[in-house]
Parts: structure tokens; sequence; C-alpha cells
């Protein structure tokens, strides 16, 4: 299902490639014609963000067999290069993909990506905390369309996202620190999701009816209008979702409930001179958080949360012209209200918390007789507003709907700039640069991230190796949090990360591969931790940890068999700071040192067709039953599966997760996990013209 390509960012159209080394820097401006290129390397090519314009063989030159393409779009780094250029790996899942997968959220889409730990407190993306390569969920940047949406308050919501599956049209992940690329928060990877709004659908409309296990309902319609006469292409999506949730609490009333509704947005003018494009988003939710934030000390089954989210951007490109500029502006809005003891304030008051974050960037490049250059900055605002999370206001504010007043708060402005040079020869590509941020809080000096990335190719093989680096700050959760159990300290130093990659990828018409290991090394890294052996006294409090280093194994395999196509992928990770006796983590120390992922995609028969899979891991680390009883993770093993027909008017599908009932597994300490659970689905197709 996952594919492993090469790093991607912005992007850009080339009509002409040449037989040169520098052709790259020669090919603005023209017709396309490439030759000798097969369809088996068309169709790898596809899955790394190339359009799904047309191609044609012209079957007279078989000698040449020439293939003419119509505006391929090669997305690349900061300064854009072509898929067999770049020298740093990225894993994409393809629109196909997202389609044919068991799952109803990003969140469960992820599992299937090795790198990736998905820690699931609920089914059908009730709430996950995501990260890469062993870091925690705060250690990612998470980006809609390359826009960061990290909310600088916690990062445990970071996944309620304003756009369903039907919108994305991939999922990019990027593994390592990824600061020259992505900015900072990209500690230790990057997942960037991309929307479009089709411009090649014309105007066509959608409706999508599910139901399934535990009383879930979900009702979604979407809709595309692309008038013609102009180079403007629109898209609108809404839905609505809710569940019963799979656990009752003690007192038999629902705790993992949730219901809520999302609305996207977005739209595109591209002509010969600019392209525009801009979306705006509304998440808008409520959950039953069980367990999901209880400690030994404090054992409350009837939490709940309620987030409400806003999402705008506005983003622009120049196509001619020596100097190109990609400008963005963008606006996130994030509104919390979390309740220790659901529907009862008087028990304990509810944390309310407002953030609001502005940001401005820009990207450019140019080319010049040494290669490719781009250079940029950004400067983004991070406000927050709370009940209990900051220093006291000089004027508070009012609590909209409620009695209170924001009492608290916490601002900081982030500045980082980025300069990166890109050289290419025929089987050689070189790219270096860095990223200087500096951030007002804590007055936070000036500090330079570097990286290096190289590749080679020979044949059909690229070997490829990076070094990198990069910084995140704590969030207001980290800093501030000191309520049940929790103790924060506002003092809290950047974390840092460094990072070396080797590896190697292959591709055949019969198999592709890729295998590849990397050494991370973190300073000042930031976790919650509790002592045990203080007793009824514990609790959790955030510190960070001197140093921590990680080794790491990943491989992955695609094979076409009989039926379809088979993949198969392993992730190892060892990291060598260990716990002291009685300190149990609640994120660092807890990671998945084993992660096997195998998948079965059939092939289509009479519209038919199925998706397999598999995996299984095995996390490191241990937890503290309400008892008191301190036990270790078990390995699991989990199998999805999803049958659907898909037609021209209408797909038809049903999904199974947790297809054998495994209700033993344990994501997170003390948080009760589903068994299995059953979706079927209707999407009806309503086509005005084409």
């Amino acid at each position: 299902m996952f594919k492993p390509q090469f790093q991607k960012r912005q992007v850009m159209v080339f009509h002409q490639f040449q037989r040169k080394g520098y052709s790259l820097f020669a090919a603005l401006g023209c017709e396309v014609v490439i030759s000798v290129l097969s369809v088996a390397t068309l169709s790898a090519s596809k899955a790394a963000s190339i359009s799904d314009e047309t191609f044609r063989v012209d079957s007279a030159k078989a000698t040449a067999r020439e293939v003419t393409l119509d505006d391929v779009c090669v997305t690349g780094s900061r300064a854009p290069l072509t898929v067999s250029q770049a020298a740093r790996m990225v894993t994409v899942l393809s629109r196909e993909d997202i389609a044919q997968a068991p799952v109803q959220s990003v969140n469960d889409l992820l599992k299937m990506a090795v790198g990736v730990d998905v820690r699931q407190r609920g089914p059908l993306g009730s709430q996950t905390d995501i990260s890469i390569r062993g870091g925690t969920q705060e250690q990612i940047v998470v980006l809609l369309n390359g826009i960061n949406i990290c909310d600088p308050q916690t990062g445990h919501n970071t996944f309620d996202l304003p756009c369903d599956l039907s919108d994305i049209i991939r999922v990019e992940v990027l593994e390592g620190p990824a600061g020259r690329v992505y900015g900072t928060s990209s500690l230790v990877g990057a997942i960037n999701i991309v929307t479009s709004a089709h411009k090649d659908s014309g105007n066509s409309a959608d409706i999508s009816l599910e139901a399934g296990s535990f009383g879930y309902a979900k009702v979604g319609a979407a809709g595309s209008y692309a008038p013609g006469s102009v180079p403007l292409t629109s898209r609108l999506s809404c839905s609505y979702a809710r569940s019963d949730g799979y656990s009752r609490s003690r007192a038999g009333r629902l705790n993992t409930d949730f219901s809520g509704a999302k609305a996207f947005y977005q739209g595109a003018y591209d002509d010969d001179r600019i392209k525009l494009s801009w979306h705006a988003g509304l998440s808008d939710k409520g959950w039953g958080s069980g367990t999901f934030y209880a400690t030994p000390r404090w054992q409350a089954d009837e939490q709940y949360e309620h987030t409400t989210k806003v999402h705008t951007a506005l983003q622009g490109e120049n196509k001619d012209g020596v100097l190109h500029f990609q400008p963005s502006v963008y606006w996130n809005h994030y509104q919390d209200r979390y309740e220790g003891y659901r529907g009862r304030p008087n028990t304990m008051k509810y944390n309310y918390n407002r953030c609001d974050v502005y940001g401005l960037k820009l990207n450019s490049y140019f080319d010049w007789f040494c290669g490719r250059t781009a250079l940029g900055a950004e400067i983004r605002n991070e406000d927050l507003v709370s009940g209990n999370l900051g220093e006291p206001l000089s004027r508070t504010h009012h609590i909209s709907g409620t009695d209170r007043d924001y009492t608290l708060g916490v601002n900081r402005t982030n500045i980082s700039a980025h300069l990166e040079h890109n050289v290419i020869f025929d089987h050689l590509t070189i790219s270096a640069g860095f990223v200087a941020a500096k951030s007002s809080w804590s007055n936070m000096n000036m500090t330079i991230y570097p990286g290096l990335d190289v590749s080679y190719v020979m044949g059909r093989v690229k070997l490829f190796a990076s070094y990198n680096s990069s910084l995140r700050l704590p969030s207001f959760t980290e800093m501030y949090y000191k309520l049940q159990g929790y103790a924060a300290d506002p003092h809290l130093k950047p974390e840092e990360m460094q990072a070396v990659e080797l590896g190697s990828q292959i591709h055949t018409p019969v198999v592709s591969a890729k295998v590849s290991a990397y050494y991370h090394h973190g300073k000042n890294m930031i976790d919650w931790i509790m002592d045990t052996t203080q007793g009824e006294q514990a609790q959790w409090q955030s510190v960070n940890h001197t140093q921590l280093n990680a080794y790491g194994l990943e491989a992955a395999l695609q094979v076409p068999v009989k039926i379809g196509q088979f993949d198969l992928s392993y992730s190892y990770i060892y990291q060598d700071k260990a716990n002291e006796p009685g300190i149990v983590s609640q994120y660092a120390l807890e990671y998945l040192r084993h992660k096997l992922v195998a998948g079965l995609q059939t092939k289509e028969w009479r519209g038919f067709s199925m998706r397999l899979n598999c995996r299984w891991q095995d996390r490191v680390g241990a937890y503290t039953s309400f008892d008191g009883t301190l036990c270790d993770y078990r390995p699991y093993a989990l199998v999805d599966a999803r049958i659907q027909k898909q037609t021209q008017r209408y797909m038809v599908y049903v999904e199974a997760n947790n297809l054998f009932d495994n209700r033993s597994y344990v994501d997170f300490g003390n948080v009760q996990q589903p068994g299995l659970w059953v979706v079927t689905g209707l999407k009806i197709y309503l086509h005005s013209r084409r």
C-alpha cells in the first residue's frame, strides 16, 4: 500500500527533458518528449505526485519508443527536483491506495506505514497519537497542503482534520528530522496531507453513507465545480459522524462515544502566468474520553473533550521570470473544552483553551550556472488564552457560553529562514542547506540546523545518504499543565535532534524494494515521567531527558502475485536510554521496537476487489494498572479487510477491523480497546458533465 518515493515539496511544471545532467535547469517553457521511458517507470512515478494527465505512445517510432507527457508535475524539496533526481526518501500513499484501504480516517490509514506509530485511544479516529521513528506525537509536524496545522497547546488532537478521506489525493510521510524542508517542529519527521479541487473532474457531486458497529453512522456529500471558461476550480465537502462508543463507565454511562461534523472548501486558479490555491476547513467534534488521561491516583472513567478547529490558507506561485516566488499566508484557530468529570463542572472545573496561530511564509528559487538555489523565511505567531495554562493575563477574556473568563495565556513568535542549494550531475544529486530558527519564548537565540542529502543512481538502483537536524519547542501543555496528578515545568528547553541515514532502493518490472538504516541523537528530549516509588504521592512530571540515542532499520518490498499485489515492510528501533528503577515514561521511552506490516491487494474482477492488511507490533515500555501493578506492553497482531464493488455510478463496500476480535491488546495503559468492528458503506456518484 505505502510506496517508497522521494522527498516532495512545491509543484513545478516541466515541458522538456534533455539528455544532459543539467537538463533540469534547461527544462523551462518547452514541449515534453521523453525517450526510452518504460510504462513501468511511469507507473512508479505517478504515485509520487505526477499528475493524472493522459500520455500516449507513438507506435510508429518503435525504435525510439517516445512517450509524450502532458504537463507532468514533479515535486521536490525546497527547490523542485524530479523524482529520479531527489535524494531523500518519502513514503507516499496515493489516491487509489486511500480508496482501497479498510479505514475511515487518516489516523487509521497511517497504521500501515511501517515507520509510523499510531497509538489509538478509540476507533474510527476518535482520538489518536501519531509519531515517527520512536518519537512522540509532539515531535512531528503535520501539514495540510504544506501548511503547518499543529496546535501549540497539545499534539493529542492534531488529526482532527477538517477534510474527509475523499478530499485527499495523497499522504506524504517524511521520516527523520526535516527542519530544512518543513521548518521547526519536524523533530523526527513530517506528514503532509495533500488535497485538490480536482480540475480534471469537471462538475460532479457524490453522496456517501456509512453504518457499523457501536452505533456508528456517517453521512457525507461533496461537489466539484469547474466552469471551463476560466481556469478556476472549486470543491466543497461536508460530513457528520457519530457513535455510541465501545465501552461504558463503572456507572454504566457512555464514555467512548463521539459525534462531530466537518466542512472543507478548496479552490484554485491556474493559468499560464500564476497559480493560486486556497482552502478553508471547519472541524467540530466531541467525544467521551473514558480513562484516556487517568492515573492510578486519579481513576476517572467519564472524561470528555470537545474541540472546534478552523484552518485557512492562501498560497500562490508565479510561473514566469527568473525568480520564482511561492508565498503563503494562513490562520489556524483552535478551541478546546476538557471535562475531567463529564457534565459535572462542580466536581472539577472544565479546562478551556483557545489558540490562534497566524503565519506568513515565502519560498523562492532561481537557476544559475552552479545549479538551483532556494531561499525563504517564515514568521509564525502562536497565541493561547486559557483557564489553566500559561501566565496571568493583564486583561482577561470572556469564555463564550459560560460565566468564566480566560485568565491565563502565552504568546510566542517563531521566526525561521532557510537556504538550500542543489547540484545535479548525470547520476549524482547533492542537496545541502540549513534552517535558522529563533523564538521569542525564553529569549531563544537564533540557531542554525543544517542538512545534506546525497543520492547516486546506477541503472535501476539508487543509493542515498543524508544528515539532517531540527528542533522542537515544548507545547504549552508540557510547560504549564498542573492538574490532577500532573506537574509541568515552564522552563523546559527546546528538543534538538541530529540524524544520519543510509539506504538503497531498487525498481524493476517485477519487484520494488527499499532498505535503510538510521541513527538519531537527541538532546533535551521532553517526556512525562512518574516515579512510582513515591506511592500515592507519585505524579506525572514534564522533564528534559539529557540524551536519547536511537538506532533503526527499515525495509519494504512490493511484488506482483497472480491475484494482485503483495507488500511487506518491517521496522526495528533500539533506544539506549534506559529507565531508572521505578520510573515510568508516558511517551519517549514507550516506542515500537518491532513493527511488521503485510498487505494484499487483489485485482479487480467484475468490479469487485479486496484489500487485506495485517500488522504485528511489539512495544517497549510499561504502565501502572489501576491496582498498582507494573505491566509490560505485550506484542499483538491485528488483521483488517475490505471488499468493495466499484462502478461508474456507485461504490459499495464492507470493512472489518480487528477481524479476529482481539480484545487483549493495549496501545495506552489503562485504556480499553474495542474488539471486532464492522462498517458498511455506499457512495453514489452524481456527474452533471465531464
